[in-house]
């Protein structure tokens, strides 16, 4: 091994395209402008200057999903709005990372009637949950580091359809919360 370390001239550095291209995705993501109630404020926030997402690389808001690789789901997602959001999911190239902000889109928070999705899961796959209400614009910087975490090793090329696809089918084959069991103590209190 060192007879091929004296070979390297100095200032090359090795490492592989997939580490390149993953330091690369981790550094630069770009958002996609959408905000659904009240947690938008926290996620415009995150923009301006007192969160700085410049200083990370996430200064572009894109308004177009075909620019974006991150869809930050910030607020309750309505029965009307879930095709909508689903559609704009679609659009999105491929890699593509989702991080539910705020209890509403989380679980559907305090609003358990049928107007409103029980968690934007149910419609596509999340990368990094984010509690709260509203979750502040520290605590999406904290859920975005989480998230580079994850990408730096994300697959290239052949590997990451098959990914994606696994992610996805995962992610909507999860029951609704409505369906899963609650947990409830064996003996009540003074029984």
């Amino acid at each position: 091994m060192a007879e091929y370390d004296a070979d390297v001239p100095a200032g090359i550095v090795m490492t592989s395209m997939e580490a390149v291209v993953g330091w690369l995705r981790k550094s630069s993501f770009w958002p996609l402008t959408m905000g659904l109630a009240c947690c938008a404020i926290e996620m415009i926030s995150y923009g301006g200057p007192r969160a700085d997402a410049a200083r990370w690389g996430h200064e572009v808001f894109r308004s177009s999903p075909r620019q974006a690789d991150l869809m930050i789901v910030s607020g309750r997602v309505s029965q009307k709005m879930a095709p909508v959001v689903r559609q704009l999911y679609d659009q999105m190239p491929n890699p593509k990372w989702v991080i539910s902000m705020g209890a509403c889109a989380s679980s559907g928070g305090i609003f358990n009637n049928y107007a409103i999705i029980q968690g934007c899961d149910h419609i596509i796959p999340v990368d990094v949950y984010l509690p709260g209400c509203p979750p502040s614009p520290d605590m999406l910087i904290d859920a975005v580091f989480k998230l580079r975490e994850q990408i730096q090793h994300w697959p290239l090329l052949g590997h990451m359809a098959e990914v994606e696809k696994a992610k996805e089918s995962i992610a909507l084959a999860a029951p609704s919360t409505l369906e899963m069991p609650t947990t409830t103590p064996s003996k009540e209190i003074g029984r």
